[in-house]
């Protein structure tokens, strides 16, 4: 098995992480939406670092950025868990599983009691990692664009 590096990302990652996560986006149909749900991702450090939340990568042997993750501060109790993609070539050796754990004990370090999520339908996977993890359904006041499915989370 390769070896893998987990590790902040920061905002020398935004080129890297952006073309990650929208080839993913577009390979499921959905489409990036750099000036809306996906505009966080143009400042790394102020939306999640510098504003109560944290994002990881993960790096293969090679030094490139095949996974990304994130945890972005809703209020003072919650969290959402956003941007959570890998490139194909590294789907199913655990690494998402790996990630969602990582993120999820970073949400417990900050403090957060829960943790949510929005998700489109096609994620299929995905989704099964989240419910394996205890996510439940639930109804958001409102969800973005490209996502037809919302869980969360009780972290006590």
């Amino acid at each position: 098995m390769q070896n893998y590096t987990l590790r902040v990302a920061n905002n020398q990652d935004i080129s890297a992480i952006k073309e990650l996560v929208f080839k993913v986006l577009l390979e499921f149909g959905l489409h990036p939406d750099p000036s809306s749900t996906d505009a966080d991702l143009n400042d790394i450090d102020a939306n999640y670092l510098n504003h109560g939340g944290m994002f990881y990568v993960i790096e293969n042997a090679d030094g490139q950025i095949v996974g990304t993750g994130g945890i972005a501060l809703s209020s003072t109790k919650v969290c959402e868990l956003r941007k959570m993609y890998l490139v194909p070539s590294e789907r199913g050796a655990g690494l998402g599983k790996k990630m969602l754990h990582l993120l999820l004990a970073e949400a417990k370090t900050l403090g957060f009691q829960q943790v949510t999520l929005e998700t489109a339908s096609v994620l299929k996977n995905a989704i099964i990692l989240y419910k394996a993890a205890g996510f439940l359904p639930y109804q958001p006041d409102h969800l973005s664009p490209r996502c037809d499915q919302a869980y969360k989370l009780d972290l006590n």
